[in-house]
């Protein structure tokens, strides 16, 4: 099969000029891009990387590391991108527990890093020239050897490496790049880092359809002004994994009234987006904004749907599934329930991993025979709730956020988009805890400016359109929310940080 390596090259025969980066050093041409991309495919070659050989990419974004992925997938093997601003014990944690059999990095890295000495290291900035070996074309790729290896993240205990392999990588990509219009206009802004699944649709979507990729320092994208700022001076136009959070921090910022000018295509994913909707944050992305489901284990996104300039935030929906694949929704028997009944969702078909390396207990938990598909089909067990509605299927939140107080049902994102709504709060995130006498209550964590607004007065607001067993017990005022290195809240330092 034909890789998106393979589309990227294609491009860079066509249109070798045309500016395929903006990196911090520099522009990138396509042409440029890809001779990079052929020295790194005879390096790794010559260093035994084939089918099934997982390549451990560890640098800083930029050229190397679009050039150092594309290779890798040339050889038709696999690799694992690593966050390098993460601690080294937990990178060399991911390196181990994915099978890692040759490290790409660079000689500052490499000092950081402490790769075990019996592990293969090539460095990228190494003067040595790569083999001088006869130029031969790419050999074709078994869609079914592993193209990624991606560690899932917020989970219990140890990340578990999820195995994706190269049919649902590249089908994946091309159906976004369809589904979502790109092509040689676009410029498309790097946001989410490598070492995330969502960096994969950040990176190679827009390449693939011939667009422009803007990267930059981290830190800029962080600040509010500094990410308004870089979405002028480059003319992004589309951000393909932005977070609900960021994009309520984005809304709740007085300061930058249009921090989204020139963007036609937002797609938000790995959050609930129903409380940044409850608070009118709909206004705030002046073109298309499209609400994305998927777990890493089914190939970062599974369903999409489109939110009209007017939402309704009653429900959160997220959508109908991409082609070839499959959502169920499922009673604890298996058994489908009826059309508007909240189950859990199963993901089936052409985005399914092949499972969790080096743990078939939990590959066996989590991925099931579909008893509904065909022969040898499988399903992945999301641990999420949602029900099917008209617009698609529609979140109802996880089975593990979801609690009962006093005998009632409550899903947080409720409570969540109410405190977005009142006009001094910017960021709110609801927890549940146990007091002493084992009673199950909320706590709510809000930022903005709130000095001069008491607990009551929050209470209040809730009160006008809420029941009173949704009201938090007590309210935690914090500067800024803590996030994961995914941007997504980090629910767990907040709970762990809470008292009665």
């Amino acid at each position: 099969m034909d890789t998106v390596a393979d589309d990227l090259a294609a491009h860079a025969a066509r249109h070798p000029a045309r500016v395929a980066l903006d990196t911090p050093t520099g522009q990138v041409t396509y042409g440029s891009l890809a001779a990079r991309t052929g020295e790194l495919t005879r390096l790794l070659r010559a260093h035994g990387a084939r089918p099934e050989t997982v390549c451990a990419i560890a640098v800083e974004h930029g050229a190397d590391a679009v050039a150092a992925m594309a290779a890798v997938l040339r050889c038709g093997a696999a690799f694992l991108t690593l966050d390098v601003t993460q601690p080294r014990d937990r990178l060399a944690a991911f390196v181990d527990s994915a099978g890692t059999r040759l490290l790409l990095t660079t000689s500052a890295h490499v000092r950081a890093l402490h790769p075990d000495p019996d592990l293969p290291t090539l460095l990228l900035d190494d003067p040595v020239p790569p083999p001088h070996t006869p130029a031969t074309p790419p050999a074709r790729v078994d869609p079914r050897a592993l193209a990624y290896v991606s560690h899932t993240s917020g989970s219990t205990g140890d990340p578990s490496p999820v195995l994706v392999e190269h049919h649902a990588l590249d089908t994946y990509l091309r159906d976004t790049a369809r589904a979502f219009g790109l092509g040689p206009h676009t410029v498309a802004l790097q946001t989410a880092p490598l070492g995330y699944d969502a960096s994969l649709r950040d990176t190679f979507a827009p390449l693939l359809a011939g667009g422009r990729l803007v990267i930059v320092e981290r830190s800029r994208l962080l600040r509010p002004a500094g990410f308004a700022d870089t979405v002028r001076a480059h003319r992004v136009t589309a951000l393909l994994s932005t977070t609900p959070s960021f994009l309520a921090h984005l809304a709740g910022q007085p300061d930058l009234p249009d921090p989204l000018a020139g963007v036609t295509l937002v797609a938000a994913s790995g959050e609930s987006l129903r409380p940044f909707l409850t608070a009118g944050g709909r206004r705030t992305v002046p073109g298309t904004l499209v609400n994305q489901y998927g777990p890493t284990e089914c190939t970062m996104t599974t369903t999409r749907h489109r939110v009209p300039a007017e939402p309704d935030p009653a429900a959160d929906v997220v959508g109908t599934p991409r082609p070839g694949t499959v959502v169920r929704v499922l009673d604890a028997d298996l058994a489908p329930v009826p059309d508007g009944t909240v189950g859990e969702v199963y993901i089936g078909g052409a985005g399914v991993a092949r499972g969790y390396g080096g743990r078939p207990d939990r590959t066996a938990e989590c991925f099931l025979p579909d008893p509904y598909g065909p022969p040898g089909a499988r399903l992945y067990r999301t641990g999420d709730l949602g029900r099917w509605g008209p617009d698609g299927l529609a979140y109802a939140g996880r089975t593990d956020r979801q609690v009962k107080i006093r005998g009632y049902r409550v899903d947080p994102a409720e409570i969540e988009g109410a405190l977005l709504a009142h006009p001094r709060v910017s960021g709110a995130v609801v927890t549940a805890h146990t007091d002493e006498r084992g009673r199950t209550y909320l706590a709510a964590h809000v930022t903005g400016d709130l000095a001069a607004t008491k607990d009551a007065q929050l209470r209040a607001h809730l009160a006008r359109s809420l029941p009173p067993h949704l009201m938090p017990r007590n309210f935690r005022r914090h500067d800024t929310l803590p996030t994961t290195r995914g941007g997504k809240t980090d629910r767990r330092r907040l709970i762990a940080g809470s008292t009665p």
